[in-house]
């Protein structure tokens, strides 16, 4: 089963005030960047062009903003490779330009360089130390429901400033993990540095079926804590804030979300990652 996660980079619209919207039209477009590199993983990048407020999206415009003509290479310092581009139908656009030989550590820095037609454009991101998941159990508030949450527990390092995202994946039904609901977290607004919480599962925009922020007896839940850097906690807070608000996060109302790319827009961001599985009781 195929369930698409938002792609929010590509209609990632140009910072313009509702007044602005047909003029912005015409601006020319900006490469929009969606990259990552985790811990003891591949990078993966998904570039398109912006599409203006103004403009119909649907999943034909989708693809006529895909860019899949790029050069897009990645360097830890030591050793540059580049990526090549594959097509992937779990992904909006389902085109991804993936890595195959530099690995990403925990503590090195990324760099990113993306040459299209004539621009070029460039990001750098670390990887931070990753912070593992102590446990996390499926709860439910009475032993008759089918429905529950998942509550995880891990330590903060003290001397350390961290943030962090949650994400879960739902095996067979979710092919990529989603960003759990107020799942980024800064460890200043910790109280204690063994943090225990609620995971309420994430957003998709394109769901097939109406969201539901709790999990289902029957599912095989993977639960995923990541450690990020301050740009990608921007970048995603910006994402949340816009769900938070009701408001669409493929069109923020006035501005565009976040960003560390140099000459586009979007997100290249390392992470550091602990997975756990959780099991649930079977369908009854």
């Amino acid at each position: 089963m195929k369930q698409f996660f938002m792609f929010l980079f590509c209609t990632t619209i140009l910072g313009c005030q509702q007044d602005d919207f047909d003029s912005s039209s015409r601006i020319e477009s900006k490469i929009v960047v969606d990259g990552w590199i985790e811990a003891e993983e591949y990078a993966q990048v998904i570039l398109s062009s912006s599409i203006p407020v103004s403009a119909a999206v649907d999943s034909t415009t989708i693809l006529n903003h895909v860019i899949r003509s790029a050069r897009v290479t990645v360097s830890d310092g030591e050793n540059t490779e580049v990526l090549r581009l594959k097509r992937n139908p779990n992904r909006i656009p389902p085109f991804v330009y993936y890595g195959s030989s530099i690995v990403g550590k925990s503590g090195k820095e990324y760099t990113l360089n993306i040459v299209y037609l004539d621009r070029v454009i460039k990001a750098v991101t670390t990887i931070p130390a990753t912070v593992a998941l102590k446990s996390a159990t499926y709860v439910k508030k009475k032993p008759q429901d089918t429905t529950g949450y998942v509550f995880v527990a891990f330590e903060d390092p003290v001397l350390e400033k961290n943030y962090y995202q949650i994400t879960t994946r739902i095996d067979t039904e979710e092919p990529i993990f989603v960003p759990a609901f107020y799942g980024n977290l800064d460890d200043a607004n910790f109280v204690s540095s063994t943090v225990t919480m609620q995971v309420n599962r994430g957003v998709l925009v394109f769901p097939k079926t109406k969201f539901k922020p709790y999990f289902t007896d029957g599912d095989l839940i993977f639960v995923k804590l990541k450690t990020l850097n301050k740009d990608a906690y921007d970048f995603w807070n910006s994402w949340q804030n816009e769900i938070v608000n009701g408001r669409n996060p493929i069109y923020p109302a006035n501005t565009s979300l976040k960003s560390n790319i140099e000459g586009g827009l979007g997100l290249w961001a390392g992470y550091g990652q602990s997975t756990l599985v959780v099991y649930t009781p079977a369908k009854k």
